[in-house]
């Protein structure tokens, strides 16, 4: 297994390379990398703080450490902050969050980077945020002896990790000083392997962060504008799929606000949206002109950063993904703003889904017919979508503190010091 992984670290660029002529996230992530070492060493030649150093996969999981980063940065303001990332769909939108000191792409995962990269950094501290395990990377780390934590940790049966084959991962495991699991089925799964007695239950730190972007809730007068005291159906992080089932519902019901938030924002896929719905205006449109267009009644977000606080002013949330294969995007914050939420089949990998769904805070679909009943159901019944809203809304709000219990277990081991 190391033989082909040594082989997929080496072919991973080269075939980025290859692709970044044509695709634009691809030529982001090469671009990223170019003279990353020069870089990081003039940031850090001069740096005489300590440092913590959060690796995070993409902006998910970005999110999903912050609030840990920023309980870091309150108790031990004088450690520096660096976060890297592998995706450019994290790094591009995060690359200048007042949350760290440095935010930049980690260099592709090799002995000789995975050594330069630490040579230059030198952490006291570092944090792996929910999964992505680059071997290299972790071995070193554990060589070195520094201490190594794994946040909001998820783990399935079908991972590598608990097949025949998976010495060579579980080697990675072994690596972390501690590992963070969401849940009681990821810890069980750790105790299969002779894992557990380096892992706890802290719950999921995104918990302790929607409901830190719900507390910093700032108004937008255009949304509003928009909004305009109507029923409003917000459609977060939709693909092609979501759209299709959407679309007859939306393009009948011109007495409803809808707010269209596809998970990509490059031209093909709004105007393939512009397409699907009709009476269009974007975002970016209604920010030059400031008015809304008498016959609008559906806003196509064409920007990123700002889904996650204007849930708020959802009379439903539809949380897209949930007609692909990796399933739903994050349901949670729409769900922090007490919303009745409603998404696709496919959510078995997500625990909140599960449990929202049990809760009776939000409903899931098979198709497009299903989508439209299920809306028009809560639209007409204000004491069933009270409860729904009400239902999700205290699920977030019983969840919450993995970020305390990991801040607990720092303390508590003076992984950091004042």
């Amino acid at each position: 297994m190391r033989l082909l992984y040594r082989l997929f670290v080496w072919l991973y660029p080269k075939a980025a390379w290859l692709l970044s002529f044509y695709n634009p996230k691809a030529a982001l992530w090469v671009k990223g990398r170019k003279h990353q070492f020069r870089k990081l060493h003039s940031v850090f030649h001069k740096n005489d703080r300590p440092v913590v150093w959060m690796h995070c996969s993409s902006l998910g999981e970005f999110e999903q450490g912050k609030p840990l980063l920023e309980s870091i940065k309150q108790q031990y303001p004088h450690y520096f902050i660096l976060v890297t990332f592998f995706s450019p769909s994290g790094y591009e939108i995060r690359k200048n969050d007042p949350v760290a000191d440095h935010i930049c792409y980690l260099p592709m995962d090799r002995p000789y980077t995975a050594q330069k990269f630490l040579n230059i950094v030198q952490p006291a501290l570092v944090l792996f945020v929910k999964y992505e395990y680059w071997f290299y990377y972790l071995n070193e780390i554990k060589e070195r002896n520094i201490p190594l934590l794994l946040i909001s940790g998820v783990f399935r049966e079908d991972q590598p990790f608990f097949k025949w084959y998976g010495t060579f991962y579980k080697k990675m495991l072994q690596c972390f000083t501690h590992l963070f699991v969401q849940n009681d089925s990821s810890f069980l799964l750790l105790k299969q392997i002779e894992t557990e007695h380096k892992a706890s239950i802290s719950g999921d730190t995104r918990f302790d962060r929607v409901i830190q972007i719900a507390a910093g809730f700032s108004s937008f007068e255009l949304i509003e504008q928009f909004c305009h005291q109507h029923p409003v159906i917000i459609a977060g992080s939709t693909w092609t799929e979501d759209d299709e089932a959407l679309d007859h519902f939306v393009n009948h019901h011109p007495d409803i606000r809808f707010v269209i938030a596809p998970h990509d924002i490059d031209e093909d896929r709004l105007k393939e949206c512009e397409k699907l719905y009709t009476h269009t205006i974007r975002y970016s449109m209604l920010k030059e002109t400031k008015q809304v267009p008498e016959n609008v009644h559906v806003l196509i977000m064409d920007n990123m950063g700002m889904l996650s606080s204007i849930y708020r002013y959802a009379t439903i949330a539809y949380i897209g993904g949930g007609f692909g294969d990796d399933g739903i995007h994050n349901a949670l914050e729409a769900a922090v703003f007490y919303k009745p939420i409603v998404f696709g089949p496919v959510y078995e990998k997500y625990t909140e889904a599960i449990e929202l769904i049990e809760r009776e805070g939000a409903f899931s679909i098979d198709d497009a017919l299903e989508l439209e009943e299920q809306l028009s159901i809560l639209l007409k019944d204000p004491n069933l979508l009270k409860q729904t809203g009400q239902a999700s809304g205290d699920y977030v709000q019983q969840k919450s503190g993995a970020c305390n219990k990991i801040m607990d277990y720092i303390q508590a081991n003076r992984l950091l010091t004042n």
